[in-house]
């Protein structure tokens, strides 16, 4: 649940929802459903509740009862600020989306910042930065220095380090002012910008006054793809704000055996090599270079993703 929704405003449904936590937690999760079901009959209109107890319910095995509960936080929330039409997608009671909703993906990262890179990179071995820096740096036929590098989703900004020695000009842009403010403290990026990656191209907050397009000859995308399914969008973000012969660097969730793009369990995109490359030639790129990598672990498990480098045309 997230910090900024954890009370229901009523105090005992607050304390049937803190006894159903703990009963969750002790792996009791159809306790913890039924405890906040009495929780939500003080408080039927607590969006964050009805998501907590699709949570539980989905724990129980009790799909169909965590479907009901994430349709009636879409009631509740139009804004979707929990991301159940994901959850609702992943559990077979909604078509996959294209994208995530804007607002959940900004919180999500709002609530996450002041412990993000002690979870993805001490817990998780978050390591596309380096990887991504290190592919820039090892690939032939495109330059070893740029102009202007746009890092894209740059989150706290843990790729400004890797790739500073090599720009003139480094600015970064993030949905989450709470990972941007993270990015500022790390003192390497010369403009930070809130954007949003899943609209048009005018509407992202890119290309504001002053902020031309076709300005950039580096522009990167560390661990961002995977909050997107259909890349067309940010792929005409990524077209009209490149000079001819910019560089794409960019990593994906490796979708393997599948064709285009698939939501997995943990609520991210995974893109398949022939996806990816197909949406890099109807924008114009060519793919320079490629390699498989486990980008970080999950759940003890490794993540497969890809690594690309890509360069416009001329």
């Amino acid at each position: 649940m997230l910090p900024s929704q954890l009370s229901s405003g009523d105090v005992i449904a607050d304390r049937r929802a803190d006894y159903a936590k703990m009963l969750a937690e002790s792996g009791e999760p159809a306790s913890a459903a039924e405890l906040m079901e009495q929780a939500l009959e003080l408080a039927p209109r607590w969006a964050a509740g009805w998501f907590t107890l699709a949570t539980y319910r989905e724990k129980a095995g009790d799909a169909s009862g965590a479907i009901a509960a994430l349709n009636e936080v879409l009631t509740l929330d139009a804004g979707d600020v929990f991301g159940a039409r994901l959850k609702l997608a992943v559990l077979g009671g909604a078509d996959v989306p294209d994208r995530p909703p804007s607002l959940y993906v900004e919180r999500l990262f709002d609530d996450y910042a002041d412990r993000f890179e002690t979870s993805l990179v001490e817990k998780l071995g978050y390591s596309v930065p380096g990887k991504l820096a290190a592919l820039i740096a090892e690939t032939t036929d495109i330059p070893k220095h740029f102009r202007l590098a746009v890092d894209l989703g740059c989150g706290t900004g843990l790729l400004g380090p890797e790739i500073r020695a090599r720009v003139g000009r480094l600015e970064g842009y993030d949905l989450s002012k709470g990972m941007l403010a993270k990015a500022a403290e790390k003192n390497v990026y010369d403009h930070l910008g809130q954007a949003d990656l899943s609209l048009e191209p005018e509407l992202s907050g890119i290309f504001d006054v002053g902020l031309a397009a076709g300005r950039a000859d580096l522009i990167t995308a560390a661990d961002v793809l995977m909050y997107l399914g259909d890349l067309h969008g940010v792929m005409a973000v990524v077209q009209k704000l490149s000079a001819d012969g910019a560089v794409f660097a960019f990593s994906v969730e490796d979708a393997q055996q599948t064709d285009g793009y698939v939501l997995r369990d943990s609520l991210r995109f995974a893109h398949s090599e022939a996806y990816v490359r197909e949406m890099l030639a109807h924008h114009d790129f060519t793919v320079r270079d490629l390699a498989p990598s486990i980008i970080r672990m999950d759940g003890g498990k490794p993540v497969h993703g890809i690594l690309f480098i890509a360069s416009k045309s001329a």
